[in-house]
């Protein structure tokens, strides 16, 4: 971060004239708080000198007339899905980049860190675990740093920035040391949030393993679902690293406190635990997959089995019944014929006619059986 400048340094543009006054913007009680969402955007104005709370102003106006008063304060102004009015307003007071600002209206931004002139921007993507939804639900900050103000501007639930203004207030040593600190406190809490997501999921992965290897047909959806979250974790996570060694790169030039290099030294460990963390989460699913697939094939191919097995048994039960049914029916063909009404029929005048039939009968069932029994029909 830059060393702190006399006020003059900076280009601040002239107060516009006045006119009808700017509406107050709406403050809810907590920064993350869901019914928030559905309104223009929600305002919440401090104003800080040597690390205490000095002010809170209703309005974006009043606290730019109060920052020019006293040049030695710091503003922070958080703003959750802001109107353009209200980002332009901002980008004139604070001479903020146009590119930076037009980020910050779009969303849907990979987390990076940029430098334009005095002001840092950061895009951070913070995360939560949907006890009730099994889920990963993803939210979206920008951060603008610089030399006396701190403006977040937050797309989502998440992160509860009113818990960080709540534990930087009541620690003013830490709040004096100006917007940096401030920037290093909601990394911090960005990073603690990931805490809870990681547990979850892990506890995702280890109910998944428990259903692949019972057979639930539900669980390859799971598994295409939680993959999916774990690419959007490691895109939010993996960034991070590299923009946290960047700033620790840069402490000897911008004469950054020791004890937030400290801070930030720490910050820096649990995000790349937690970037960790996520890619042995996504080779896990990877793994499980192919098992699951595995399990599929071996599954299926067990019915296909099952399948030609009760065939082949079914097709045995027809050569009996086919091979009975020859046996019997050459007896009958016999018997038919000698039952015919003739007058001259040589057998019916003989006095072995009778045992002839009844013996010709018997030689051709056994005849047949002997066949049949020889190609393992009986």
């Amino acid at each position: 971060m830059s060393e702190r400048r006399p006020r003059a340094a900076w280009r601040r543009q002239p107060e516009p004239p006045a006119g009808p006054p700017r509406p107050k913007a709406q403050q809810p009680p907590s920064e993350a708080e869901d019914a928030a969402a559905d309104r223009p955007s929600v305002v919440q104005a401090t104003l800080y000198r040597d690390g205490r709370k000095v002010a809170s102003p209703d309005t974006l106006a009043e606290t730019f007339r109060q920052l020019r008063e006293h040049p030695d304060g710091m503003a922070w102004i958080g703003l959750h899905r802001p109107t353009e009015s209200e980002l332009l307003s901002l980008a004139g007071e604070f001479d903020l980049h146009e590119l930076a600002v037009e980020d910050a209206l779009e969303a849907h931004q990979r987390p990076k860190l940029e430098r334009y002139g005095d002001t840092l921007f950061v895009v951070l993507r913070a995360a939560r675990y949907l006890d009730a939804q099994e889920e990963v639900d993803f939210g979206e900050l920008h951060i603008f740093v610089g030399q006396d103000f701190v403006i977040t501007v937050r797309h989502g639930a998440a992160p509860d920035l009113s818990a960080v203004r709540h534990r930087m207030e009541e620690d003013p040593d830490l709040l004096a040391l100006g917007p940096e600190a401030v920037l290093y406190a909601i990394l911090d809490a960005v990073v603690d949030g990931y805490a809870p997501v990681v547990a979850g999921v892990q506890n995702d992965i280890d109910e998944i393993e428990t259903e692949v290897f019972s057979g639930d047909p539900a669980v390859s959806r799971r598994i295409y679902e939680l993959s999916r979250e774990m690419v959007e974790f490691q895109r939010a996570t993996r960034p991070l690293v590299g923009m946290l060694h960047g700033l620790m790169a840069g402490f000897a030039k911008y004469g950054t406190d020791e004890e937030l290099q400290r801070y930030l030294r720490d910050v820096a460990d649990h995000v790349t635990h937690t970037s960790e963390r996520v890619d042995g989460f996504r080779q896990a699913l990877t793994e499980i997959l192919t098992v699951n697939a595995t399990l599929v094939t071996q599954q299926q191919n067990a019915e296909m089995r099952a399948l030609a097995e009760a065939g082949f048994e079914q097709n045995e039960e027809i050569k009996k019944i086919s091979s009975w049914a020859a046996i019997l029916f050459a007896p009958t063909l016999v018997g038919t014929i000698y039952g015919m009404n003739f007058d001259t029929m040589p057998e019916l005048s003989w006095s072995f006619g009778y045992p002839f039939a009844i013996g010709l009968m018997g030689v051709v069932c056994v005849s047949l059986y002997v066949i049949f029994k020889r190609r393992d029909w009986l």
